[in-house]
């Protein structure tokens, strides 16, 4: 019975500071009551002394004294084992604990954007009872209320400026964007919110792309490694019918044959991490994509993402493609070796290359040497046209498009989208790959580029992306004040020899291999760039428009030597 009665009096005998039962209870003139540390310790952290629970202000401190009808209360509910508010919980994991709390902190139950605080229950309850604090904005707890806050009027947040694309405050509307388009801060959300929704969809769409390309490259692999050693099979089959010879030589070929598929292998395995990290990025940006979506707080939603940046997707990767033919032949090799003894050691110099074609997979193929002499280099011509489209308008084509020269005549060029529009450089028109190709050139003035690049070279601007070896996408040799320097990617390789006006290059696209000579009566290797080509390459020419220099595409026929 007693313990009945006094559930009752709970609310009368807990501290409203700590929200635990009063101890050494003390009572002041406007009749709230609250443990003597706790009131002490309230007032020494304030400049004034007032009441925690109705802000009573006191123009000279009170003394304390306990009360000793209130503190038998307190002791007999002790004894009935009362504890806090049952509504009441102390802070946890993720929750906002409330301000006004000094010791044991409990659990906010909402948040004020007026009073820039968050509140338990017992010290919510002066917004419902003092006429003044009752209008003020009551919100869920949240524990970052100063992001709810115009930083310069402390204002609350009201209104979404989209001109400005901000969120602010009543005051910033008169002030600061008299004029701007604005609208309420649950229209622009669902507006935003459709937006990345589309997002989301793109996302999902190109996850599961990149999923089943996945699968693809990995199958695609495992029947390149079962195709390589189903050929290293037959080929040993073949050469064990051979006298010693022939034995040395399958070991030489099998050696190769074994380097060709670890090349292609390491090659398989970087495009599938690169894939395997391109998912993980993506799942990762849905996921955050995700959350930001479902998140309830407008405000939060609006100021933490960028529109329209957090719609813009990871790029793609370069160089993913690889493919995978059912079975590498050297069919005619093995009739070769049947019939023709003596081509064996020829054979032995050749190199195992990897060609790609329309097929499913590379084919593994044995290449001749590189050539010496320049008859050899002549049997891999290629006639090359200047591509009028690709010209800069400072230069001007002559000689059925085989001759460029840098001029200041502006010839009226129409506007197309591969020309470069600030560079002094054109491209040919044909297409270099799988295979391979020389071609010489004539020079005159002092500073000339002769390069290739592939086809997604940028054309429009000033940057360097744009210029023949400052990017990862062309490779040239620059001709300048009788010096050369190979360049690419940005980076430059002086080379010192005699210079010499005719230029030879040698490209053997198989091997990634682009080679650059000096022709005159022998062929001096200038620069070689060995990398992994993965596109058709164009050849091209640059020039500096103050040195009237010209390039001329010679014609050669095998027998110029």
């Amino acid at each position: 019975m007693a313990k009945a009665q006094l559930c009752g009096l709970q609310d009368e005998i807990t501290c409203s500071v700590c929200l635990d039962i009063l101890t050494d209870p003390v009572s002041l003139h406007c009749g709230h009551s609250f443990c003597l540390k706790c009131l002490n310790n309230y007032w020494d952290q304030s400049q004034e002394c007032s009441c925690p629970q109705c802000r009573h202000t006191f123009t000279i401190r009170p003394e304390l004294y306990i009360n000793t009808v209130l503190n038998e209360v307190v002791k007999k509910s002790k004894k009935t084992g009362l504890g806090p508010l049952p509504s009441q919980s102390y802070v946890g994991p993720g929750d906002v604990e409330c301000d006004a709390c000094t010791e044991k902190k409990f659990r906010a139950v909402k948040s004020c954007l007026t009073c820039t605080a968050s509140f338990c229950q017992t010290h919510l309850q002066p917004h419902f009872e003092i006429a003044a604090w009752k209008h003020h904005k009551l919100v869920d707890p949240d524990g970052n209320l100063k992001e709810k806050l115009c930083a310069k009027h402390q204002k609350c947040l009201e209104v979404f400026c989209k001109t400005d694309e901000i969120c602010i405050c009543a005051k910033c509307v008169v002030t600061e964007h008299n004029g701007h388009k604005m609208v309420e801060l649950e229209t622009e959300r669902e507006e935003k919110q459709n937006e990345l929704g589309a997002t989301l969809s793109d996302i999902n769409e190109r996850l599961q792309e990149k999923e089943k390309t996945l699968k693809e490259k990995m199958r695609a692999m495992l029947q390149m490694n079962s195709s390589t050693e189903s050929e290293v099979q037959k080929n040993e089959k073949s050469f064990t019918d051979l006298i010693y010879c022939i034995e040395e030589i399958n070991r030489k070929v099998t050696e190769r044959i074994r380097e060709q598929e670890k090349r292609d292998t390491e090659k398989a395995e970087g495009v599938i991490e690169q894939l395997e990290m391109e998912i993980e990025e993506l799942k990762k940006r849905h996921a955050e994509l995700k959350e930001l979506s479902d998140t309830k707080d407008h405000i939060h939603f609006l100021q933490t993402q960028t529109f329209p940046s957090c719609r813009v997707l990871p790029a793609d990767g370069d160089s993913l493609n690889f493919t995978v033919i059912a079975n590498v032949s050297s069919e005619d090799l093995r009739k070769e070796l049947s019939c023709l003894k003596k081509i064996l050691e020829k054979i032995t110099q050749w190199d195992i290359m990897t060609l790609t074609s329309g097929r499913e997979a590379p084919v593994l193929t044995l290449q001749p040497p590189e050539p010496q002499r320049r008859d050899e280099f002549l049997q891999y011509f290629c006639p090359l046209t200047l591509d009028i489209n690709t010209a800069q308008r400072d230069l001007h084509l002559s000689e059925g498009n085989k001759k460029v020269t840098c001029e200041r005549t502006q010839p009226e060029y129409p506007d197309h989208p591969d020309r470069f529009d600030y560079w002094e450089q054109v491209l040919c028109r044909e297409a270099l790959t799988g295979t391979r190709s020389y071609w010489e050139v004539e020079c005159t003035g002092d500073w000339v580029l002769i390069g290739v690049a592939y086809k997604g070279l940028s054309r429009k601007g000033k940057d360097l992306e744009c210029s023949f070896g400052s990017n990862n996408k062309s490779w040239s040799l620059l001709c300048a004040d009788s010096q050369y320097a190979a360049r690419h990617n940005d980076e430059e390789t002086v080379i010192s020899t005699p210079y010499s006006p005719r230029i030879g290059v040698y490209l053997d696209w198989p091997a990634g291999s682009l080679s650059f000579y000096s022709v005159s009566h022998t062929m001096t290797l200038l620069h070689r760039f060995n990398t992994s080509l993965t596109e058709p390459l164009y050849p091209g020419f640059g020039f500096w428009l103050d040195c009237k220099s010209s390039v001329k595409i010679c014609h050669l026929t095998p027998c110029d030597h």
